[in-house]
């Protein structure tokens, strides 16, 4: 358990809720707190969901679930603000999660939160024991009371969703006594966000949640979600994250338009390859039987894409005309809309680079570590960078940082600087010294006065929900 004084104040705060007379919680009973990170994404991003390596670093800020059972079905769910206040409040019958006796399908659910803009936070935390009664079985008896606090802030690209499902997931498999692998728990909070909340996110931020290891890397390959091992960060390195101030979003335009153009050249360069192909199991997607790649589009090697397919890809298709010749993708996430015109070429391309950047990344990291080395990666970076903004998930914010940190160099202690996550926004990963402090805060002084934004900066790390456990909190009247 990290001895932090965020997590010491966060705790004494759900102490604080636990008072009877405040009525969060029943005035007898066991609370059982779990906590997860968010996650900082030094290599890898949006590549996950084609299946490439990625490398992932837990980030110390992290929410924490304190969860009490009910003898009554009803789901009564407070949240508490960055500075522990008492922010919002949620309540639902768990029957509403039914549909004559049976779990609601994921369409009717996702409708359900998506209807009162109010309570669309909600599908993150009810949508937990939606995807269990679904994918597990599960039959809940008793209701809960849930506190959320969270220190991990939101829209900033460090998968505050992951925390938050993971956090709660957590808590309710050992409040309800259910037996879950670390793997599956993460799995099942992807479902969550993809299938409830609706966003068509990779499972990279949810392992790392879950299997994060403090000071190292996440080391996992997204076919679909294999732990590769975690890769110590040396003691004379670091990596931290500046916040643009620009808020991002995985279920955006943009980010979604890019993941349907890598899974529209994947499906035209299997015709090309002369793959076999069949209808899928959900309109609008098609089954592929592909033992080359494996299924994967970053299993492809950068030669042979540029050799025998990106010649022969379209820079963009309208969503109509693909539908009309390819009837679909193999994604089921995120459906092909008729009326868009899709990036195709950029968006293929990425994964399938990505992956060969991050694996040198990766040889590097294991390697000692020498000046030369350091620039490497930090190039790395770089080019990973200026492959987000080819495909259109810039920002003028994480352009302007990333250039200042190009611009104070290796002489200051910092090497490398790429966005993170999603894109769009958010924030922005940075490779340096660790006696490059000065040099981050004046990168961040810089981006103050040219933007008016002072950057938030994510320093340092923390295991993930496994390694945490669960704490049980005792509540007595």
């Amino acid at each position: 358990m990290p001895d932090t004084a965020a997590l010491i104040e966060t705790l004494d705060a759900i102490r604080r809720y636990a008072d009877p007379e405040l009525h969060v919680f029943d005035d007898q009973g066991e609370i059982i707190v779990a906590r997860a990170p968010g996650r900082l994404d030094v290599m890898g991003g949006i590549a996950d969901y084609s299946g490439s390596l990625v490398l992932e670093m837990p980030i110390k800020e992290a929410t924490l679930a304190a969860l009490q059972r009910t003898r009554s079905r009803q789901l009564r769910i407070s949240t508490l603000s960055e500075r522990l206040q008492r922010e919002m409040i949620f309540e639902m019958p768990l029957e509403d999660l039914e549909d004559h006796g049976r779990p609601l399908d994921y369409k009717m659910a996702n409708a359900l939160f998506q209807r009162d803009a109010s309570r669309q936070w909600a599908a993150y935390v009810a949508g937990v024991f939606l995807v269990l009664m679904r994918e597990r079985g599960i039959f809940f008896h008793d209701g809960a009371r849930i506190l959320i606090a969270s220190l991990v802030p939101e829209g900033l690209g460090v998968s505050s969703s992951a925390a938050l499902e993971v956090s709660v997931m957590q808590a309710v498999a050992a409040a309800y006594d259910i037996a879950l692998k670390p793997r599956e728990l993460a799995i099942l909070c992807q479902t969550v966000e993809n299938q409830v909340a609706g966003a068509p996110c990779g499972v990279m931020d949810q392992m790392t949640a879950v299997c994060g290891e403090e000071r190292s890397l996440l080391s996992m390959l997204c076919q679909p979600a294999e732990i590769a091992g975690s890769i110590r960060i040396p003691d004379d390195i670091t990596f931290c994250g500046l916040d643009s101030g620009i808020r991002h979003s995985v279920g955006g335009d943009a980010y979604g338009d890019v993941r349907a153009g890598a899974f529209i050249g994947y499906r035209m360069i299997a015709e090309l390859a002369g793959l076999e192909v069949s209808s899928g199991g959900a309109p609008g997607t098609v089954h592929i039987r592909d033992s080359r790649w494996h299924g994967y589009l970053a299993n492809i090697f950068p030669d042979e894409f540029e050799r025998d397919y990106a010649p022969q890809l379209p820079e963009r298709i309208d969503g109509a005309e693909f539908l009309s010749r390819f009837q679909g993708t193999t994604d089921a996430v995120s459906l092909i809309n008729p009326e868009r015109s899709y990036a195709v070429r950029v968006a293929t391309a990425h994964p399938i680079y990505e992956n060969s950047r991050v694996r040198r990344f990766a040889e590097l990291l294991n390697e000692q570590l020498d000046e030369d080395r350091l620039e490497q990666m930090g190039e790395l970076m770089y080019q990973s960078h200026a492959s987000y903004s080819a495909c259109g998930l810039g920002s003028a914010g994480t352009d302007l940082l990333v250039r200042l940190v190009r611009e104070a160099g290796p002489t200051k202690g910092l090497y490398g600087a790429r966005i993170t996550g999603g894109g769009g926004g958010g924030t922005v990963a940075v490779l340096s010294r660790r006696s490059a402090d000065h040099a981050i805060a004046e990168v961040s002084g810089r981006y103050e006065k040219e933007t008016g934004h002072r950057p938030y900066i994510f320093t340092g790390s923390s295991p993930g929900s496994a390694a945490f456990g669960v704490i049980g909190l005792q509540c007595v009247a």
